[in-house]
């Protein structure tokens, strides 16, 4: 009996560290619309958007003056980001089965228009989007933030 325990143990650790891996890979969206000059910084290292391209938590998005993205999260968000924006992936956590989760990215600057998804509709007060000046809490909607370049 205690074989069978350990060998059921062993086989869900390993089952949990494949999808893990398979989560890490898949990443948490995908760009669905690249334009002009737009970047993704992943581990300290810029490359271009690309449409089918990975977005993982971590990464920021940044866009030039005649750059834009439009991604699509793993909960059915949508971030479009326009010329010259900055926008990070802070937090991003989702089950599909629950529909529970966390989202949190920050806009540096720039403008950023969203369509919130599963994660603000199956968990109120999960979903936010922290600005220089303020932390919008999303409550499933559509809306779009602008932060400008302060000049110092």
């Amino acid at each position: 009996m205690m074989i069978w325990r350990g060998t059921i143990l062993a086989i869900a650790t390993l089952l949990l560290w494949t999808v893990q891996a398979n989560a890490d890979t898949a990443g948490i969206g995908k760009f669905r619309l690249v334009s002009g000059e737009s970047y993704v910084v992943r581990d300290g290292t810029r490359s271009k958007a690309e449409v089918g391209g990975v977005l993982h938590q971590k990464d920021v998005i940044e866009t030039a003056a005649d750059g834009s993205v439009g991604v699509t999260f793993n909960d059915n968000t949508v971030f479009s980001a326009g010329p010259n924006s900055s926008v990070s992936m802070e937090e991003f956590e989702f089950n599909p089965v629950t529909l529970k989760g966390s989202f949190l990215a920050k806009l540096g600057k720039g403008t950023l228009s969203v369509v919130s998804g599963d994660i603000a509709r199956g968990s109120p007060k999960a979903m936010r989007i922290r600005t220089p000046s303020a932390i919008l809490g999303v409550r499933g909607t559509r809306f779009l933030v602008r932060v400008n370049e302060e000049k110092q």
